[in-house]
């Protein structure tokens, strides 16, 4: 697997670490690596962005998601999954190009799946399977 034009990559048969140094967050390195290629997958096969935001949302967690979605690159093709763990509280903000492909019960479908995964233990999980059931809604552009 190669990282960028830097040429820099890893064998397939040297294990990753489980967290990278400095890193305190609820993804170990290898869902990380799921999560990011899920977006892009996601991204490619939809032509819409989508983005995951994992931390505390503050009260109302809506307007909070809302907010963080605006500071998106391009809101309007944005679709920004928000969970907040602690407070068990997920968010699916569309913008305005993307809400036309993906309606509102459309999202709250793929959300009743994640939350399910979610109350298994399994975040990571959830989310990959949340993107692919947006992206397959969404189809292609």
């Amino acid at each position: 697997m190669t990282a960028g034009d830097e040429g820099i990559g890893t064998k397939q048969n040297v294990p990753l670490p489980e967290q990278p140094t400095g890193f305190e967050g609820p993804f170990t390195t290898r869902q990380l690596l799921r999560l990011d290629e899920a977006m892009r997958l996601a991204d490619q096969s939809t032509g819409l962005v989508f983005s995951i935001y994992v931390g505390g949302l503050d009260e109302p967690s809506r307007e909070h998601a809302k907010k963080l979605h605006g500071e998106l690159s391009d809101p309007a093709r944005s679709v920004l999954i928000a969970v907040s763990p602690n407070d068990r509280v997920l968010e699916i903000i569309t913008g305005a190009t993307a809400r036309k492909r993906l309606p509102d019960r459309t999202c709250k479908l793929a959300a009743l799946s994640m939350v399910a995964s979610f109350g298994g233990g399994d975040l990571t999980g959830g989310l990959v399977s949340g993107l692919a059931q947006l992206a397959d809604h969404a189809g292609r552009a």
